[in-house]
């Protein structure tokens, strides 16, 4: 692909997820032109980013906290429906409320650094040059599972495959996770078969609601190894598990018996030294690691695995944002990530007019 053939804009959203729809949005606030002075490349061929690819059976009702986007509320829904419709519908309505540039199918496959200062994005629908990036892909895409000695002849599969209980009816399943993720498959696993729940560490449950306070004290927890360029960890591994319809559910289903984490996997289950237990299937609520593979080129990767940022700003280049990313990977941090990245992009490049000059 060749540097003659991109398109030139001030600033590139690579996603069109929670966090990139906010970015696009405070873009076009701040007058940035669509098309001509930013562009979305999102890879998916239809809004709704992570939550459209979620398991049919998680309802609004069971989502482990959801907040609208700038500028337009969520619509009144029905706590019964699938979130992987609504949301998604939320997301595209907003899209076409804020007439915001988003471009797709596009899989961008690199970022490169390009002569003049700007920045080349590289994609397999072609090239934008850009003079700021603000990287929001999330982490959906690469879903993360932990290597054990072993061997299981049964089926295996991560939170980011599951599509519902109703496939492991009659069976004997281990669930292998301590957040959300976990108790939302075992509140819906274990009405149908019989589970076994376990995890890494003991499992934290926050009985009362989740004060702003403790809210700060968790994301200063995960700012500061971002802070350190260490790799990121999820809020919620901070925060513990609070009251929720999921947890609620598990609980009543007598689902919520932890234990430790196995050893190792044998052909027909798990075992800790001489216990072994069988079971049929494996789920792996494990989490999820950033997507930022296409990054790479641009050396933005610290000696403690991580990717340093100065607020949303990483530290190795100015002109590359990442939002969604470690402290801002929540719905209501994400809005705020996007705002805080678009005011720097502003503190770097100009208001848009003054950076008219420097598109051509």
């Amino acid at each position: 692909m060749t540097v003659y053939g991109a398109t030139n804009v001030d600033v590139v959203v690579i996603g069109a997820g929670q966090a990139g729809l906010s970015a696009a949005y405070h873009l076009r606030r701040r007058g940035f032109a669509p098309y001509d002075g930013f562009v979305v490349l999102d890879a998916d061929a239809a809004p709704g980013g992570a939550w459209a690819h979620r398991a049919p059976s998680l309802r609004m009702a069971t989502v482990h906290g959801f907040h609208d986007l700038p500028d337009f509320e969520l619509p009144p829904v029905d706590p019964a429906a699938p979130a992987r419709e609504v949301v998604p519908g939320y997301f595209a309505a907003y899209e076409a409320r804020h007439a915001l540039p988003v471009v797709r199918p596009v899989r961008v496959t690199a970022v490169r650094p390009q002569p003049g200062g700007r920045l080349l994005v590289e994609s397999d629908a072609g090239s934008w040059s850009a003079r700021a990036l603000v990287n929001a892909t999330g982490t959906w895409s690469r879903p993360f599972v932990p290597h054990y000695p072993g061997r299981f002849a049964g089926r295996q599969l991560h939170y980011a495959d599951y599509r519902g209980p109703e496939e492991f009816a009659g069976l004997r399943v281990a669930v292998v996770g301590g957040g959300a993720s976990a108790v939302q498959v075992l509140s819906e696993v274990a009405a149908v078969a019989e589970t076994l729940w376990v995890t890494r560490r003991e499992p934290v449950f926050r009985d009362g609601p989740f004060s702003p306070e403790a809210g700060r004290a968790a994301v200063a927890l995960v700012e500061e190894r971002v802070r350190l360029g260490l790799p990121v960890r999820s809020v919620v591994s901070v925060t513990g598990l609070g009251p929720s319809v999921a947890l609620r559910r598990a609980r009543e289903l007598g689902a919520l018996h932890r234990l430790p984490m196995f050893d190792r996997l044998t052909e027909h289950g798990v075992a800790w030294g001489e216990r072994e237990e069988a079971v049929d299937a494996i789920v792996w609520a494990t989490g999820f690691r950033p997507e930022t593979g296409h990054l790479a080129p641009l050396g933005l990767r610290e000696p403690g695995g991580g990717i340093r940022l100065e607020g949303t700003r990483a530290a190795a280049d100015p002109r590359v944002h990442l939002v969604g990313y470690g402290p801002s990977a929540s719905t209501i941090g994400a809005n705020r990530a996007g705002r805080a990245a678009v005011n720097d992009i502003v503190a770097l490049l100009g208001a848009p007019e003054a950076a008219l000059a420097q598109r051509s």
